[in-house]
C-alpha cells in the first residue's frame, strides 16, 4: 500500500532522464507511479539515443512499435552469447553456409573436408551429420559451399594441390539425399568460388592469358548433374567472356534475383522509409507491423574457347595468371619485360577491347516501369582495371534465355568479331575488396574493403597502393546502383595486398555480421548503422552466418579450427526456462542475464 507524499510525474521523469537505463528499470519496481513513468516513451527515446550513440537525425526502425521495445531489441535480441563450440575440424575453418530452411549448415576447412550439421535437435545443440573428404580428388582444401534453392544439392568449391603460384580449383556438387558426388567442374582461378544460378545450374569460371598483363575471363553455366534421359543435351554453356587488363581477373561471383527490389525487408534510405510509412498509413490506419518474428577438363567446348581466345591473342608470351595468394610467378616473369613493353600492351589491349567488345546492356541502368524488374537476374563479381587487387564490383544482367544450358553452347555470337562481353555496370570501391554478401531480399550488397589512400595514383599494376588496416563495410543499393549511406567500421585486418584473403560476411533481415583478422566477429544493426557486439575467438575469424530461420542464431568460423554458436540473451533465457507457459520477462531480467554472460562476448559500447 502506497503512502506518503507523491512526487509529480514531471519531476520523476526529470530525475529518470539523468539515470542510466538499468537504474531506471530498477526504480520502476518501487511503486506503480514510478513504474508508469519508467515506461514513458519520451524517456526511452532519450535513453535510446544516448546509450547507443545514434545521431538524432536517424529515425526509429520502421517496424518498431515503441522506443522501449526498440531498446530491448538491440539489447536482448543480438546473438552475442556463446552457447556451443564445435571442434570437429582439425584445421582452419574458412566458410559457413546455412540451408535456406535453416535446418542444416555446411562448413569448409583447410583440413580438406566439407561437413554438414543439424540445427534442429530437441536439446537445442548442433550436431555433425556428415563429413566428406575431398583429398581423393587432389584438392588442397575446401573453401566455400552453398545450398541450392530447394536444399537438395550442395555446391562445394575447393583449391587443387599444386605449386604455390597455382590458382586452379574445382567445384563439386553433392546430393543431400544420399551424400553422393554428382559432378565436378573446373574452376579457375579458384577464388571465383562459384555459385548457383537456379536449382539445377551453377556458374564456374575459367581464365585464359593473352599477354603479360592481359587475360580473358570466361564464365560458364553448368548443369549440376546429367540425367540418363538427357545424355544428348548440353550440360555446359558459356555465359560471358570478359577481357581483363592490368593483371586483373574476375573473382567472387554471386547471383542477385531482383524479384523483391520494390518490396524489400528494410529500406535503408530514411526518406524512402518515411514515404512508405505514410502510404501504409493512408491504406491501413490500424495496421501495426510486429517487430519480432519471436565443366570438365579437356572438353570440346574448352578447346574451342582456347581457339577463339587465340584469335584475340596479343603479341606477347603467355604467363600464368596472378592470384592474391600466389603472385610470385608473375612477378618473376615480369623481370624480363620492361615498363614500356607493359604500357604498350595495356594500350593495345584497350584498343582491342573497344573494337571487339559488345555494347553494354543499357536496360540495366534505365529506370524500369512498375513490375518490369521483377524477373531481372544479375551476376555480381569483383574485378579491376588498374591493378591485380580487386577494387571494382562488376554487374552483368543474365537474360532469361541464358538460364539453361539448352541451345548453342557458345551462343549466337560465335561468328562475330565481338570477342568480349562488356560489363553492364561497374562500381569502384577505391580499395581492396575482401568480402561480399547480399541481403536476404537481394536489394542491398554489403562489401568488405580495405581503403586506398585518398588521391593515390597507380602507375604499376603490380604495385597497388598500401591498404588500410581498418575494414570498411560498404552498402550498395542494387536498385539505384549507388552506395547507400556511410561505410560501417569496427573490424580490422593486417595482411598486405599480396597476402589478403577473403573474409566472409552475412546479412539477415535486421543485422549484418562479418569476421575480421583481429580475432573477433562483429554485428551491426542495418537500420541504425551501429556496431552492437564483438564475438571473441582465439585467431582470425574467416566467416559468419545467420540462420535464415532465426536471426538470433549466428555461427562464426575461425583459424583456431572451431565453429562457435551464438544465440541472443532472449533465446538463452527461453531455453533455460521451465517447460511451462510464462509471461515474457521484462528488460530488467534481460539486462541481468546479459551481464552474467559478459565473459563470452562484449558490447561495443562497453556497457554491462
Amino acid at each position: 500500500m502506497e503512502c506518503g507524499p507523491v512526487l509529480p510525474d514531471s519531476l520523476v521523469l526529470e530525475i529518470f532522464l539523468r539515470l542510466p537505463h538499468d537504474a531506471v528499470l530498477r526504480a520502476g519496481l518501487t511503486c506503480r507511479q514510478w513504474l508508469a513513468v519508467s515506461r514513458d516513451e519520451f524517456l526511452w527515446r532519450e535513453l535510446f539515443y544516448s546509450y547507443y550513440r545514434i545521431p538524432r537525425s536517424v529515425p526509429r526502425h520502421p517496424a518498431s512499435v515503441s522506443w522501449y521495445r526498440e531498446f530491448r531489441r538491440l539489447f536482448d535480441c543480438i546473438p552475442c552469447v556463446e552457447v556451443q563450440t564445435l571442434r570437429e575440424h582439425t584445421d582452419q575453418v574458412l566458410h559457413l553456409a546455412f540451408s535456406h530452411r535453416g535446418h542444416r549448415f555446411s562448413s569448409c576447412s583447410k583440413d580438406c573436408t566439407v561437413k554438414l550439421w543439424d540445427t534442429e535437435r530437441q536439446d537445442g545443440n548442433i550436431s555433425l551429420v556428415h563429413s566428406s573428404s575431398m583429398r581423393q580428388f587432389n584438392w588442397g582444401y575446401t573453401q566455400f559451399s552453398q545450398f541450392n534453392a530447394d536444399d537438395t544439392l550442395l555446391l562445394v568449391s575447393g583449391v587443387y594441390l599444386g605449386p604455390h603460384h597455382s590458382s586452379s580449383g574445382e567445384i563439386a556438387v553433392i546430393s543431400l539425399e544420399n551424400y553422393s558426388l554428382l559432378s565436378r567442374v573446373r574452376n579457375k582461378p579458384y577464388d571465383v568460388f562459384g555459385c548457383w544460378l537456379n536449382e539445377t545450374h551453377l556458374i564456374s569460371g575459367n581464365l585464359h592469358w593473352i599477354g603479360n598483363m592481359t587475360s580473358c575471363s570466361v564464365l560458364w553455366l553448368n548443369k549440376a548433374f546429367q540425367d540418363v534421359e538427357s545424355e544428348n543435351v548440353n550440360v555446359v554453356k558459356r555465359l560471358f567472356k570478359i577481357q581483363n587488363i592490368n593483371a586483373s581477373t574476375i573473382r567472387t561471383v554471386m547471383v542477385a534475383h531482383c524479384r523483391r527490389h520494390d518490396n524489400p525487408d528494410l529500406l535503408l534510405d530514411y526518406e524512402a522509409q518515411s514515404q512508405v510509412q505514410r502510404q501504409k498509413g493512408q491504406q491501413q490506419q490500424q495496421h501495426q507491423p510486429l517487430l519480432f518474428d519471436l565443366g570438365t577438363s579437356g572438353s570440346e567446348e574448352e578447346e574451342e574457347e582456347e581457339e577463339e581466345c587465340h584469335e584475340a591473342r596479343l603479341p606477347a608470351s603467355r604467363h600464368p595468371q596472378p592470384t592474391i595468394s600466389g603472385l610470385e610467378h608473375i612477378i618473376q616473369s615480369r623481370k624480363n619485360v620492361g615498363c614500356m613493353e607493359l604500357a604498350i600492351e595495356t594500350h593495345v589491349a584497350q584498343m582491342m577491347g573497344r573494337a571487339h567488345t559488345k555494347a553494354p546492356d543499357s536496360s540495366l541502368i534505365e529506370p524500369s516501369e512498375p513490375g518490369e524488374g521483377e524477373d531481372k537476374t544479375y551476376l555480381l563479381f569483383t574485378t579491376g582495371s588498374l591493378t591485380y587487387s580487386p577494387h571494382q564490383i562488376g554487374i552483368k544482367r543474365i537474360k532469361p534465355d541464358q538460364m539453361t544450358t539448352c541451345g548453342p553452347v557458345l551462343g549466337e555470337e560465335r561468328s562475330s568479331d565481338e570477342f568480349f562481353d562488356s560489363l553492364d555496370h561497374v562500381i569502384d570501391i577505391h580499395g581492396h575488396i575482401i568480402g561480399m554478401g547480399l541481403s536476404p531480399d537481394h536489394r542491398y550488397l554489403y562489401v568488405n574493403s580495405r581503403a586506398w589512400p585518398a588521391g593515390c595514383v597507380i602507375s604499376d599494376p603490380m604495385s597497388p597502393p598500401p591498404i588500410a588496416e581498418e575494414i570498411d563495410l560498404h552498402v550498395i543499393d542494387l536498385k539505384s546502383l549507388r552506395e547507400e549511406r556511410r561505410s560501417l567500421r569496427a573490424h580490422r585486418a593486417f595482411t598486405p595486398n599480396d597476402e589478403c584473403f577473403f573474409i566472409f560476411l552475412d546479412v539477415s533481415r535486421d543485422f549484418v555480421a562479418s569476421g575480421a583478422e583481429d580475432k573477433h566477429g562483429y554485428i551491426w544493426d542495418r537500420h541504425y548503422n551501429i556496431c552492437l557486439a564483438r564475438l571473441a575467438h582465439d585467431d582470425v575469424v574467416n566467416s559468419v552466418a545467420f540462420s535464415p530461420a532465426d536471426q538470433e542464431l549466428l555461427l562464426s568460423a575461425s583459424d583456431d579450427s572451431t565453429i562457435k554458436v551464438w544465440r541472443s540473451p532472449r533465446m538463452v533465457r527461453m531455453a533455460q526456462a521451465p517447460a511451462r507457459p510464462l509471461r515474457p520477462r521484462g528488460i530488467l531480467s534481460s539486462l541481468l542475464g546479459r551481464s552474467k554472460n559478459s565473459t563470452s562476448s562484449s558490447s561495443v559500447n562497453g556497457k554491462p
